[in-house]
């Protein structure tokens, strides 16, 4: 016996009407790529996103068209995303951090059509005009008055905008239709493809605005840090609208200063970034003397988040809330929303649950599986291999003809992890980055994330080197924060107290920067180019 409800699709052009009808008079923010602070409300948004699908439809945009995006977080990029997807057209976030040849390869492999960008891109896209295959239009993300900066031959977008009509008829299609694309950052191998449906990302929308997930409601003032290229700024642009909440984008300016600007004078309530964003805000924080009146709640991801930044953060009565997921899980799967019995606990006994990457999102099941295959339980005690499944992860690869799933139907992470009685999950180190020193896994995440309490420690990464007796010992590898000058012996001696005896760095090295990966990772690949002919003292 079937259900007898109606068969409405689940489309992201839904959430749309739905933010129209209920909070039309809520304000979006921009920084723009040109200087000036645009500001504007969800109403005004709707009309130019109809006047944007009505531009596209003449220019020729098919269903199940990818369109190109090489953007910084503002209402234009906002824009397309709701004006292509409620086409029934693929909004292809490129990130302009894979460097040319990874950018040429993911538009070329998408069969992008057309190729949107800030004029902050222009010399990257000029460059790679002549390799791209597929793309039949350009158009420069910005004014009239802007027109030098958009490169020979490209569209003006506020031009290209002004062509459409007002108002426009939403179709309806298949729910399971393409709405967007992201690749992997491609550390190893090519960047892979990831083809996101509207069911998943209306779903996923749903789950992240759960009070027990990022808990966003109307009132609220989100800043999104993290780029609209990396995994739709963690799905912000959906559940924003989902719920009412004013939406801040800040730009390109990402330094320390620029966001405190707009924390402070848009009355930001919540934000969200990578570790490393939120360490240039600390750091601009302590240098200035300035507070943060109106920040309560800050999302970070992508990488572990430190102790350091925590415990710095909450001297402005802030809390870091840790989240995880993947650009194959759209990207959302946990999130550290803390037991309000644990939120009432002093700080000292609170961040060990703080550094834990959260909770499940409901329908996002989790196991760990070790060497052997076997699952493992969830006793907060055993790690292996954490896989996942759920409406909005990964089923396959785009254009693969490799097994993207295990025999079962899991998804492999690649993430060494743990799982507690109560469901938290602490990601322990990527699987090709754990550390095997004499039978025993020791996790780099573990040291870094001690060194970064050091206080002349502003970066840490952490690889394996090779041991003659032990297989391998711990290099910790660090850059000085600005005016500190710590030495090896003192940094060791800091550490000892915080970790197990067999995590103790056999040496530490001083460099200038530390390699980031184009969703702010710390690049251990290229670490151990560096040191690939590195001896240890002791070896």
């Amino acid at each position: 016996m079937m259900g007898l409800m109606m068969g409405r699709p689940l489309l992201t052009t839904d959430i749309l009407k739905h933010a129209v009808r209920n909070f039309r008079k809520t304000e979006i923010v921009t920084r723009t790529v040109e200087g000036p602070i645009h500001r504007y409300t969800i109403a005004d948004a709707n009309t130019r996103i109809t006047k944007l699908a009505n531009a596209l439809k003449d220019l020729g945009v098919k269903k199940g068209a990818r369109i190109g995006v090489i953007g910084w977080n503002t209402h234009r990029q906002f824009e397309l995303y709701y004006a292509i997807g409620g086409l029934g057209a693929v909004l292809h976030t490129v990130n302009p951090r894979l460097g040319p040849e990874n950018a040429a390869f993911v538009i070329n492999h998408a069969e992008d059509e057309y190729l949107f960008y800030d004029t902050t891109f222009t010399p990257l896209v000029n460059a790679l005009k002549p390799g791209l295959k597929s793309v039949r239009h350009f158009c420069a993300l910005t004014d009239k008055d802007h027109v030098s900066d958009a490169g020979e031959g490209a569209l003006i977008y506020e031009d290209f905008i002004a062509r459409g009509a007002e108002g426009f008829d939403w179709p309806d299609f298949d729910e399971n239709t393409a709405v967007a694309m992201c690749y992997t950052s491609g550390t190893t191998g090519d960047p892979k493809g990831v083809v996101y449906s509207h069911r998943a990302l209306v779903l996923q929308s749903f789950a992240c605005c759960l009070p027990s997930s990022l808990g966003l409601h109307e009132g609220d003032v989100l800043l999104p840090v993290v780029p609209m290229f990396h995994v739709n700024a963690w799905n912000t642009p959906y559940s924003c609208l989902m719920t009412g909440v004013k939406q801040v984008f800040p730009g390109p300016r990402l330094d320390g200063e620029g966001l405190y600007e707009l924390l402070d004078s848009e009355k930001v309530t919540y934000s969200a970034g990578v570790p490393t964003v939120w360490l240039g805000l600390l750091q601009y924080l302590e240098k200035s003397g300035k507070k943060l009146p109106y920040l309560r709640m800050g999302m970070s991801g992508g990488s572990a988040l430190p102790e350091a930044l925590i415990r710095g953060f909450a001297k402005y009565d802030v809390e870091l809330q840790q989240g995880w997921g993947m650009t194959e899980m759209s990207p959302v799967g946990t999130v550290n929303s803390l037991p309000p019995e644990v939120k009432e606990l002093p700080l000292d006994e609170r961040i060990p649950y703080q550094l834990k990457a959260g909770r499940a999102l409901p329908f996002v099941d989790m196991r760990i599986v070790g060497e052997d295959g076997n699952v493992l339980p969830n006793d907060g005690v055993s790690d292996g291999n954490l896989q996942v499944r759920g409406p909005w992860i990964i089923g396959e690869y785009y254009k693969t003809d490799k097994p993207t799933l295990t025999d079962d139907g899991w998804f492999d992470t690649g993430d060494v992890a743990i799982i507690d009685p109560d469901g938290f999950m602490q990601i322990t180190d990527r699987s090709k980055d754990v550390i095997k020193t004499g039978g025993e896994w020791v996790s780099s995440i573990d040291i870094e994330n001690a060194a970064l309490l050091h206080p002349g420690v502003a970066q840490a990464g952490v690889i394996g080197v090779h041991h003659p007796k032990w297989q391998e010992r711990p290099l910790l590898i660090v850059v000085k924060k600005e005016g500190q000058d710590p030495t090896a012996d003192e940094i060791k001696e800091f550490l000892k107290p915080k970790l197990d005896k067999i995590a103790w760095p056999d040496a530490v090295e001083f460099i200038d920067e530390i390699p980031l990966g184009a969703t702010g990772k710390v690049l251990k690949t290229e670490l151990r180019k560096i040191f690939k002919d590195y001896k240890l003292p002791a070896a």
